[in-house]
């Protein structure tokens, strides 16, 4: 019971981060259910600090059940031969570092305890996995954001990454109209509209003629990560910084489109 108790603060952010890992609400709960249940038999005399939950949840990701997930038709139905050459060009360890240090906002050192790598060979994920984000097709972006200092800001990393923002709306009617005018292939969306509309509703209207991947943003993330119901897969925590956002957007883009391979080298 001590170790539930230890572990229920860190649950959001451990949801948040397996969600955006996987790129399934599904299997990002599944992979923290797990950790969970390896929890309860692992330091049982010391508990559980925020590293270690994480190190539990990499070794089952980098290991056997781990292995087995990548390739079962869950996953694979969707774009079967796409994802399976993006699965070989960027390693889970590499997407693991970035999500760590950029979006789950661990230091490198303590990335490279999760991940139990050398902090040197940490830092070469990191460059690995910027160098494929990079590399990815640039794409049509739709922003539903009313806050206009946030859209802005938004807008940048956006076009920053070489991606197109093809509008920026305020309210749900406007953002369904947009879309279908526009035909997006990202979106990034505020939860709560100008008109109090909600971003996930004016999604969903969307998702239903287009199927494309979407990024929620939130002042409470933890509404949005019980675990309970159908919830994102993909969440930027405000205030966000730059580099989360530009993590959450490549890990979007890549369960949704090919890119062209990024090997290793000796100077990253």
């Amino acid at each position: 019971m001590r170790q539930m108790i230890d572990v229920i603060p860190f649950l959001p952010d451990l949801r948040r981060y397996a969600r955006t890992l996987t790129g399934s609400q599904h299997l990002g709960d599944a992979l923290v259910s797990l950790t969970l249940e390896d929890a309860e038999y692992c330091e049982a005399e010391e508990g559980l600090d925020k590293q270690r939950l994480y190190r539990l949840l990499s070794r089952i990701w980098t290991g056997p059940v781990g292995d087995y997930w990548r390739s079962t038709e869950q996953v694979r139905k969707r774009q079967p031969e796409q994802l399976q050459r993006q699965l070989i060009r960027l390693t889970p360890r590499a997407r693991q570092a970035y999500l760590l240090v950029a979006m789950e906002r661990f230091s490198p050192s303590a990335a490279a305890h999760i991940l139990e790598m050398p902090e040197a060979e940490l830092h070469a994920a990191l460059k690995l996995a910027q160098r494929q984000i990079a590399a990815q097709r640039a794409v049509n972006v739709l922003i539903i954001e009313d806050e206009p200092l946030i859209a802005v800001d938004l807008e940048s990393i956006v076009t920053d990454l070489g991606h197109n923002v093809v509008g920026i709306s305020r309210t749900r009617a406007s953002a369904v109209a947009k879309a279908k005018s526009v035909k997006p292939n990202l979106i990034l969306s505020d939860i709560k509209l100008a008109d109090d509309s909600s971003g996930i509703e004016a999604v969903e209207e969307i998702l239903q003629s287009r199927d494309v991947p979407a990024i929620f943003i939130t002042a409470f993330p933890e509404r949005l990560l019980t675990g309970l119901r159908r919830e994102p897969a993909f969440l930027i925590t405000k205030p966000f910084r730059a580099d989360m956002v530009r993590a959450v957007i490549g890990q979007a883009l890549f369960w949704s489109q090919d890119v062209p391979p990024i090997e290793a080298s000796t100077d990253a």
